[in-house]
């Protein structure tokens, strides 16, 4: 900036500019609050059906979080020029007030071109003479090189700001220019730090990455300017060489400790970089694929994905380069393992191969393992990926339905088909990690919600995609259940997927021939089309592991107890009622409720008296447990998944009365499970099976009586011996059913 531009500067365009956006700011709010109270307010409360339950809900709850990220993108905008003004204006006054002193030492100042000249006074000089001169011109070339930066850096930060997104509005947050710049100036200081040879890298340039990407991992500005900067070879370069000996001798026997830390913390900063739209981060994602299959350099044999996948551990990957990177990454995997034939050698660790992953669960010479944890926090990338053809029937392979060769996707690849690399943890235990995150990525592929979180209200209804995988989960487990029983790991994002499609599996095990199986388990969204005999083996699969179990039991006694309220609830249209008499409605729905708990019962049953021999204990403990995770959904029926609350249940659940009908049941379920878990239980297989019988028993009947209480009901009396009922019938189901299942099982079922 230039002296005159300082010194004459009028600021009313840039304090008209801060007032409009002001006054904009004021306009966004109210058209948020609007969007949030009443668009998706409404639409949280509709009664959708079809593809309006997952399209157009899901539709309008983007568009009014945009409202929300367009309050925020102004609001940022707003401050950083405020914050500019009055900068510019701070500086302009002490140009000024510089000036003036210098007249009273005898100074003069002049404009000349885009710079400035001091002289002492022609008829009398300064008390100190030159140095006087030298002292004013050094602090007024201060003063403009301070209104430079302030300038520059504004315009710097603005326009990665406005950068950040091609549609719609970014959700980075900046109080002032400061912070904005900030973000920029450590981005540029970390990522020369980054593009260092890794022979030269020092412990203090390892701190300082390490403290400076895990303090603006979550900063858009910060990490869209990192990995561009550094590039897609830049940033494979920079942590292979971390993690190459060789090359690398000052700083692993170090900080090898703080390795984790690093991984993390740049693989969050990568994360939060891809969801930039910039043109420099689309380059980067675009190097970044196609790079998957190539060696780092002339002599190596490892390949970029191996190198990628270990900086995806953390963080929410943008959708679109999850696809392009899980494209190129199977098309690589099919030319490793000759189409599935075998192991993909290309992932499999050498001796002298470096650990690309710092956690402990692998070596991370497998790329699969580090992108199936990214597909755990991106549903819709998971969803569309598992949906995806590893081979098609016209390809050359060898997998048949038949005498034919078959279509084969990437879910019927892995899930049953792969033939997974060995891999050992640090204590040289074989490693679980592959499956564990190949079950996380399922969990979010199916719900549409990141794994190991429940969902919440925004949560779209499950569209057709995620029920077709659904479907296709239960019915592989039930075709092979070691499948799961021999990775029982899995088991908690498996029980998890299975409490959230609770409103299907109910369908599935009624075998209503009356067609009012959709009134009695009202569903939003796209049914999962599940069938009755593969939910069983899929619930006694499921039911073996404790995780799994608990997940399954509490969602089950959630799922009947807002059921019950909703079909005894005096204001529900009776078009959307069981039609059936209040006696038939909670006979049914605690007689398929029962079978559910019937069948996982089965499964703890064969846990506990078969060869795995598990103790009552790990049960009882796994639904204490999840307390806490559920705190804050009961009485909301969000455990058990959207696809139930955008019914018109959602109606019900809103007017707190369902609430607190599921709160009683399930405060019961935990109190009963801790006192459980003090008990000395025994393996006795009668005695576990009628302890089953009597929970359920239990459950829904305190659900039929709260239900009549809250809404008044004369047969309040009645109600319990209607549930006791219906679940005696639905264990007898579960054991029935579980027969034709006995050869998978060892030990002998109970009669009902």
């Amino acid at each position: 900036m230039d002296f005159e531009a300082l010194h004459s500067a009028n600021f009313k365009l840039l304090d008209d500019t801060v007032t409009d956006w002001t006054s904009m700011l004021t306009k966004l709010e109210s058209l948020k609050k609007d969007a949030h109270d009443g668009l998706r307010g409404k639409a949280l409360k509709a009664n959708w059906a079809g593809d309006n339950a997952v399209i157009t809900r899901e539709f309008v709850g983007k568009t009014s979080g945009e409202f929300g990220d367009a309050v925020t993108q102004a609001t940022s905008i707003r401050n950083i020029m405020q914050d500019t003004r009055d900068e510019l204006k701070n500086q302009q006054r002490l140009l000024k007030d510089a000036i003036e002193r210098g007249r009273g030492k005898n100074l003069t100042v002049t404009a000349n071109g885009g710079g400035f000249t001091v002289r002492e006074n022609p008829d009398k000089k300064a008390p100190n003479g030159q140095s006087d001169v030298d002292g004013l011109r050094n602090e007024l070339q201060g003063i403009l090189n301070t209104a430079t930066e302030i300038d520059s850096t504004a315009a710097t930060s603005l326009k990665a700001l406005v950068d950040l997104t091609d549609h719609g509005f970014s959700d980075a947050v900046y109080k002032d220019r400061d912070q904005a710049a900030a973000a920029v100036k450590e981005a540029e200081k970390l990522a020369a730090i980054a593009k260092k040879k890794p022979e030269d890298l020092t412990t203090a340039d390892f701190d300082a990455l390490n403290s400076g990407l895990g303090k603006y991992s979550g900063d858009p500005i910060f990490a869209e300017h990192f990995a561009s900067t550094v590039g897609a070879k830049g940033t494979l370069d920079l942590w292979a060489g971390l993690n190459d000996m060789q090359k690398n001798r000052d700083v692993f026997p170090d900080r090898r400790e703080q390795y984790d830390d690093l991984q993390k913390n740049l693989s969050l900063t990568l994360a939060t970089a891809t969801q930039a739209d910039s043109p420099e981060m689309s380059r980067w994602k675009y190097d970044m694929v196609n790079m998957a299959d190539q060696p780092l350099h002339k002599n190596s044999l490892t390949q970029g994905a191996q190198v990628m996948s270990n900086l995806m551990r953390w963080g929410n990957f943008d959708d679109q380069f999850l696809k392009d990177y899980g494209g190129k990454l199977m098309e690589v995997e099919k030319g490793s393992s000759s189409n599935g034939r075998h192991t993909p050698m290309n992932w499999v660790r050498m001796g002298m191969d470096p650990y690309l992953n710092r956690t402990g669960t692998d070596s991370g010479s497998d790329p699969m393992i580090g992108f199936l944890a990214a597909l755990g926090n991106s549903p819709d990338a998971a969803t569309d990926f598992f949906n995806d053809d590893f081979l098609t029937k016209d390809e050359d392979h060898d997998f048949k339905e038949g005498d034919k060769k078959k279509d084969v996707s990437n879910f019927d690849y892995l899930f049953e088909e792969r033939d997974w690399p060995p891999e050992m943890d640090s204590k040289q235990n074989n490693s679980t990690e592959g499956r564990n995150n190949l079950a996380l990525a399922l969990e979010a592929a199916t719900t549409g919600h990141p794994a190991g979180e429940l969902p919440t209200a925004d949560t779209p209804p499950h569209n057709k995609d995620q029920a077709a995988l659904m479907q296709n989960i239960v019915a592989s487990i039930s075709d092979d259940p070691e499948r799961l029983t021999k990775h029982s790991y899995m088991s908690d994002s498996i029980g998890q997927i299975a409490s959230e499609y609770l409103p299907d599996i109910n369908r599935s095990v009624s075998d209503d021939q009356r067609g009012n199986t959709d009134k009695l388990f009202p569903i939003a969204g796209t049914p999962a089309a599940l069938e009755h005999s593969d939910v069983t083996r899929f619930l006694v699969t499921v039911g073996q592991d404790p995780k799994g179990y608990a997940a399954v039991e509490i969602g089950q006694g959630a799922y009947m107890a807002n059921l019950m309220d909703y079909h005894l609830n005096p204001d529900t249209p009776a078009d959307m009622k069981y039609p059936q008499s209040p006696q038939e409605t909670i006979e049914e729905i605690s007689r398929r409720s029962a079978e559910v708990g019937g069948t996982l019962a089965v499964g703890r049953q064969e846990a506990i008296v078969g060869p795995a021999g598990k103790e009552a204990k790990d049960f009882a403990d796994s639904v204490a447990q999840q307390k806490n995770t559920w705190s804050g959904a009961i009485g909301t029926g969000i455990g058990v998944g959207v696809s139930f609350i955008a019914t018109p249940v959602g109606g019900a659940v809103a007017s707190g009365v369902a609430g607190t009908v599921s709160s009683v049941v399930l405060e019961h379920i935990f109190q009963q499970s801790e006192t459980d878990v003090l008990k000395d239980a025994g393996k006795d297989a009668g005695r576990l099976w009628d302890e089953s019988k009597d929970k359920n028993v239990d459950m829904s009947q305190i659900a039929a009586q709260e239900a009549a209480k809250a809404h008044k009901l004369p047969y309040g009396d009645q109600v319990a011996d209607w549930a006791r009922t219906g679940t005696s019938n639905g264990f007898s189901d579960a054991s029935d059913n579980a027969r034709h299942m006995a050869d998978d099982l060892e030990t002998e079922i109970q009669p009902g």
